[in-house]
């Protein structure tokens, strides 16, 4: 295995990060020469998806080859890291990392791989095990020695502990093991195999290229390489890609469908198409929904960028209010772009964005954005715009409330950070200075998203960070404690 840099942390995040952040993204291609460039590729559209570090691991016919590492997949596998021209042979998995259980260390960097009684087996994995702590505890009082503080090694020692013989049915034995949301692809010496979880919380796409068969967590990984789009994975589904085809299992007991329903406000890329829905039209349709449930007298929609275009644009069309570019995004700020010393953490939200001075100033400004979540980076835009010579700052969230950590796969504070987890809507008007402040109905998004309303009884996706309704057990729970789960951490 080579590829593996020294088992030390990644750069500090820059000190006024104040967003969701995405999962991670999966790809796998199965029986094509060119497997390991078009992963790599695969993975540079799914780069939204974490940005952390980057994985590939093939099969050339006779062993595995893994290249690992931390940064940007174009800093890996692009021209200057030159690793891509290691990876040979016709089969390939990779994975986008950003960091919810384990910490960011290297060792910690997918897709793992393992030498098993079988063969070898690489294994990705988009998601987070509600129960890995626990299976942490039992395995390693069985004899197993973890490698890594990442829940996706749990699911490869319960591979290796079982006691089926194919591989298909060691890794279905593994996995009704688990508790939480994923969707993984695997690799073997002849399998490519993709799975998503009974409630289907995450995405996972097939796709085919010239009779090659693809797996993707987004329709947008298999457009950078021209393959057409099949289908999605089904929730709870197990496929299997040989050269002899492409078989469908339902190995699970079936459960209510609970897609992620922030996939539509934030996540996904917005010219994908998940679970039949365009992003882009949905974030367009939440911002219309925004526009009616909460008007407001003003001269321009101004997004703030880039996750707030979509549904200003929308706000736009349905209120009459020109959008307009009144907030300018710096997109070459990187993690290692400025050493975060006292002299400039003052900057800011300034080293992302800036002010479009001439356009805001005089007028009265809607800014359209996704999310709240602690309010530190609202509160410095809302003053920006203030200081760039705005009458009035209104704002209006493309999502209801933020008052729930989520514990399926994105990483979020502690439910104590979350600003709508301890104020209203008008204690937080008052905390980041605007002069109204609104956010989409829970009602107004599932109509956004083809829902009419959402059936309290039984909401269509999983909208946990704003409700509170887990629908996977959180069995790591200890005590009430929030925040990402800890394989380091102790169990009870």
């Amino acid at each position: 295995m080579t590829g593996l840099t020294a088992d030390t942390e990644f750069e500090d995040k820059l000190p006024f990060d104040d967003a969701f952040h995405e999962e991670c993204g999966v790809f796998g291609i199965f029986d094509r020469e060119d497997a390991g460039a078009l992963t790599a590729l695969g993975l540079h559209a799914l780069q939204h998806r974490g940005q952390e570090a980057a994985g590939i691991v093939t099969y050339d016919g006779t062993q595995f080859i893994a290249e690992r590492h931390s940064g940007l997949v174009s800093e890996a596998f692009g021209e200057k890291g030159g690793h891509t021209k290691k990876l040979k042979g016709s089969c390939a998995v990779g994975h986008n990392r950003y960091s919810t259980t384990g910490g960011s260390m290297a060792r910690n960097i997918q897709p793992m791989f393992a030498d098993l009684a079988g063969g070898g087996l690489a294994l990705a994995h988009n998601g987070n095990l509600t129960n890995a702590r626990h299976l942490r505890t039992r395995l390693v009082r069985e004899g197993a020695i973890f490698q890594s503080t990442s829940d996706t090694e749990a699911i490869l020692h319960l591979v290796a502990q079982s006691k089926y013989g194919p591989v298909v049915e060691r890794l279905i034995d593994a996995l009704k093991q688990v508790e939480g949301a994923y969707s993984l692809v695997a690799l073997t010496s002849k399998k490519l195999i993709g799975v998503r979880d009974p409630w289907g919380v995450r995405p996972l796409v097939l796709g085919e290229l010239e009779g090659a068969s693809i797996l993707a967590s987004e329709t947008c990984a298999l457009d950078i390489i021209g393959a057409r789009f099949v289908r999605d994975i089904k929730p709870g589904e197990m496929v299997v890609i040989t050269r002899d085809g492409i078989e469908s299992y339902m190995p699970f007991a079936p459960q209510p469908e609970r897609f992620c329903i922030f996939e539509y406000v934030y996540f996904a890329r917005p010219d994908s198409t998940v679970e039949g829905r365009n992003v882009y039209d949905a974030r367009g349709r939440i911002g219309a929904e925004l526009a009616n449930e909460s008007p407001v007298d003003a001269d321009m929609v101004v997004p703030v960028p880039d996750s707030g275009v979509p549904a200003a644009l929308g706000f736009a069309r349905a209120s009459g209010i020109p959008f307009e570019l009144g907030i300018i995004r710096n997109h070459y700020v990187g993690r290692t772009f400025i050493e975060p010393t006292d002299s400039v953490r003052h900057l800011g939200v300034r080293l992302k964005h800036n002010p479009n001075r001439a356009l805001l100033a005089g007028r009265r400004v809607i800014l359209v954005d996704d999310s709240i979540v602690r309010g530190t980076t609202s509160k410095k835009i809302v003053q920006m715009v203030r200081d760039a010579g705005a009458s009035e700052v209104h704002m209006r969230i493309a999502s209801p409330p933020t008052t729930n950590s989520c514990f399926y796969g994105v990483d979020t504070p502690n439910t104590e950070e979350l600003l709508a987890h301890r104020m209203t809507t008008e204690e937080m008007r008052r905390f980041i200075g605007a002069d109204s402040l609104a956010f989409v109905s829970m009602d107004g998004l599932y109509r956004a998203v083809g829902e009419p309303k959402r059936n309290n009884a039984s909401p269509q996706f999983c909208d946990a960070c704003f409700s509170g309704s887990y629908p996977i057990s959180l069995t790591d729970m200890n005590g009430g404690q929030s925040g990402q789960l800890s394989l380091l951490a102790e169990v009870a």
